[in-house]
């Protein structure tokens, strides 16, 4: 039996600090044009999605403040650490963002990016920011869910 190579399976990199600083009321997914060394890069895990957006400028959508450290076995070709980078997306997708950034308080955040049959993906959520009240509400509904939690599983559950 052949020994088949075993795919990277899962996330190269989370924006965690997005669900806590926005509500994503719609993610989709869009494409990235790279160079040959972002991919490496990639591949090895080198990105940081934290400061990162999603820029809509014509009919082009464009991935802006994303930090893809250069390919540490790179020659003088390797690629810029933040430039711009372009998105694949349809013209409807691209129409129908736009309407949605123009309304108020909308932005487009990067959410994880991962490889889809050897393509690299980028998740796109449409986001709203939270206010500080919000994050604190947020916060005593996970302690309050983490507490209930607990509760069931002790195994001395109250008078019992």
């Amino acid at each position: 039996m052949p020994d088949k190579k075993k795919q990277p399976r899962g996330d190269i990199a989370v924006n965690r600090r997005a669900w806590h600083d926005y509500f994503i009321d719609e993610r989709l997914e869009a494409g990235l044009v790279l160079t040959g060394t972002e991919v490496k890069s990639l591949r090895a895990g080198k990105v940081n999605l934290r400061d990162g957006f999603v820029r809509v400028e014509g009919s082009a959508a464009w991935l802006e403040n994303v930090h893809i450290s250069p390919y540490a076995q790179g020659n003088i070709s390797n690629h810029e650490p933040l430039r711009p980078r372009k998105l694949l997306l349809h013209r409807g997708e691209i129409a129908s963002l736009i309407g949605k950034v123009k309304q108020r308080g909308y932005t487009l955040i990067p959410l994880r990016v991962y490889f889809a049959r050897n393509r690299a993906k980028v998740e796109v959520g449409l986001a709203r920011g939270k206010r500080q009240y919000d994050k604190r509400q947020a916060m005593a509904e996970r302690d309050g869910k983490r507490d209930a939690d607990r509760a069931l599983r002790s195994p001395n559950r109250g008078g019992e």
